[in-house]
């Protein structure tokens, strides 16, 4: 049960050593410049697999409920499905509902853990498979993966290794289902790793670096941290994309040179950012493409 492309090596991994009886995903939506409904990933991927797939709208009608445990499956493996289980979907299974959760619980429950730990600062991250309750992301932890979180890691980067992992731990975890131990998480240590909003994405460039730094390669690729530039006759966004803390002082926003810019303690350097209607550049060739006298805009800015 999985929706976006986080959820594909798991599938993958489960039907390569498992019989996997049915894939559960959200319903295609409207996508592209024609707006046609395109599948998930997951869904994309189960099909290719000659997999039977399911995708409803809720899984609270008492028909859904009968049709998911009319399954008679052993386990259910859940990650990143995006749809509430009710308990009559939870209670279905014989051995239960997994999940695969991209924190190390119980620090970030929610549904924006990778984002989280990035903005925070945290140094390291993992995932943990879970047996499932009513709680949000509340159940015992049967299995937990560690890792580090690298210097300029953005939030695509870990993303993609976090996947990888969960397949491999998910694995694991049901080859050693009989001998592993649920262990009920911890009340101390409880955060809550809130939904990105993309009002967060503006940056502030009076926070000191670090926090700069940790805001621009949380939100990379989406929903990509930006400032305001002047380029030419108007203000224009620049989507901001990695980065990478360096030394410097300035007023807040002053460019220091290159794609150096000052914060309220310290400087980050931009080495990736998107102009609007291009694509992703490093900083030289971004350089290129800008006048000598571009600058950022901030709050009380009115020149370079």
């Amino acid at each position: 049960m999985g929706t976006p492309e986080f959820s594909v090596p798991a599938l993958e991994a489960l039907a390569a050593r498992h019989e996997v009886v049915c894939v559960y995903s959200q319903p295609p939506r409207p996508a592209g410049r024609g707006q046609k409904d395109r599948p998930s990933p997951v869904q994309a991927r189960a099909e290719a697999l000659g997999l039977p797939v399911r995708h409803p709208v809720s899984l609270k009608t008492d028909e859904a409920q009968a049709e998911f445990a009319a399954l008679g499956a052993d386990v259910a493996v859940v990650v990143a499905y995006g749809l509430i289980l009710p308990q009559p979907v939870l209670d279905a299974p014989a051995r239960g509902c997994l999940n695969i959760h991209a924190s190390l619980l119980p620090r970030w429950r929610g549904a924006a853990p990778i984002h989280r730990a990035i903005m925070a600062g945290d140094a390291e991250t993992g995932v943990c498979i879970m047996r499932m309750e009513a709680g949000l992301d509340t159940g015992p932890v049967l299995l937990t993966r560690r890792t580090p979180i690298g210097a300029e890691e953005t939030t695509g980067d870990l993303h993609e290794r976090l996947a990888t992992l969960g397949a491999e731990a998910v694995i694991e975890a049901l080859d050693r289902l009989d001998e592993l131990a649920p262990v009920p998480q911890p009340e101390a240590g409880v955060t809550y790793a809130a939904k990105i909003d993309k009002a967060e994405a503006e940056v502030d460039f009076t926070r000191p670096a670090d926090q700069v730094d940790r805001l621009i390669r949380a939100l990379s690729p989406f929903p990509g941290a930006w400032c305001r530039i002047v380029a030419g006759d108007a203000p224009e966004r620049l989507k901001l994309l990695r980065s990478r803390v360096v030394a410097g002082r300035g007023r807040p926003g002053e460019r220091l040179g290159g794609t150096v810019i000052a914060c309220g303690d310290g400087a980050v350097e931009i080495t990736l950012a998107q102009r609007a209607g291009k694509r992703p550049l490093a900083a030289a060739e971004l350089l290129r493409g800008l006048p000598p006298s571009w600058y950022v805009v901030t709050g009380n800015a009115t020149g370079p």
